[in-house]
């Protein structure tokens, strides 16, 4: 019996052996694969950030890589100093808080309803909801569209006709259904409990995952969305960061000195320097909004996701 014992051990030391050998091949392969898709993203902002930060004759030179050369901060005084730029971003600022609360608004009172087997008709309501994922009416008919309602050249046309999003709305009501079990409902119902209070005080609290996730879906799209503050606004006082940094990109393209504001003194930046630091100006704020939401958006994402 010892021996046998002892056979049996050795065996199955080998085969977890065997079995510790193919999983480190395989975390090998998978980190290397995770490192050259990280690397996609990192190098690229490091680089720019390098060129916010370098002498203009070295970005002009195109000896700069990730590394700054001649440091000098003369690109980001140019930035500052341009009360257009900080106007921008202060405005983009309230603009995506306020399409990412009514957003949010809208989404779960989609969701949470569409979530209930009891709602007569969910599902045809749902396919009508998920239609304009898949069809658009074009440029022109939604512009003439926000003309007669009058919402051309006003800040809500920045926030209204965005702010339903059938992709955001399917996720959220896919976490009601996976998620939230329908036997605390039915106990809420049973105390008294009204739709709007068990939304308020059970659904919500369980959902701050799929919140979290959400609403980082909406600020990213409305902070990165430039088009259509520059087909449906005139007005300076309301272009975005975003569009702002559009423009300048496109002026950069010709060979010549570029100036955001007349600064007084300050030394002039190659065009190449001031798109970079103002990048880096326009993506910073969304950077340090992320690792406060990211334990929440990789839960929400999981569990959120479009189940077969």
């Amino acid at each position: 019996m010892g021996k046998k014992k002892a056979v049996a051990e050795e065996s199955h030391s080998a085969g977890g052996a065997r079995a510790i050998n193919k999983f480190r091949i395989g975390d090998v392969i998978m980190m290397a694969v995770i490192v050259i898709l990280c690397a996609t993203c990192v190098l690229p902002f490091i680089h720019v950030a390098a060129k916010s930060v370098s002498g203009t004759t070295a970005v002009m030179s195109k000896s700069v890589y990730f590394w700054p050369k001649d440091l000098n901060f003369d690109a980001f005084k140019r930035v500052f100093g341009d009360s257009s730029m900080t106007y921008s971003m202060g405005f983009s600022v309230v603009v995506t808080l306020i399409f990412t609360l009514l957003g949010m608004i809208v989404c779960t009172c989609a969701a949470y309803p569409l979530s209930k087997r009891r709602l007569k008709g969910r599902s045809f309501i749902t396919f009508i909801l998920m239609v304009p994922m898949y069809f658009g009416a074009g440029l022109i008919p939604t512009y003439l569209l926000l003309s007669n309602i009058k919402l051309l050249d006003t800040m809500w046309v920045l926030i209204l006709p965005l702010i339903y999003s059938p992709y955001n709305m399917l996720i959220m009501k896919n976490f009601f259904m996976s998620t939230i079990p329908d036997s605390l409902e039915e106990s809420a119902f049973l105390d008294g409990a009204t739709n709007f209070q068990i939304l308020r005080h059970i659904i919500l609290p369980l959902s701050k995952p799929i919140i979290a996730t959400l609403s980082l879906f909406y600020a990213v799209g409305r902070w990165n969305s430039y088009s259509d503050n520059m087909y449906y606004t005139r007005d300076a006082k309301l272009k975005m960061i975003q569009f702002k940094l559009y423009q300048l990109v496109a002026s950069a393209s010709e060979a010549q000195t570029a100036s955001l504001a007349d600064t007084g003194g300050v030394a002039q930046s190659a065009p190449e320097v001031l798109q970079a630091a103002s990048i880096m100006f326009v993506t910073v704020p969304i950077i340090i909004i992320y690792p406060f939401l990211q334990k929440y958006f990789v839960q929400g994402t999981m569990i959120g996701a479009v189940k077969g």
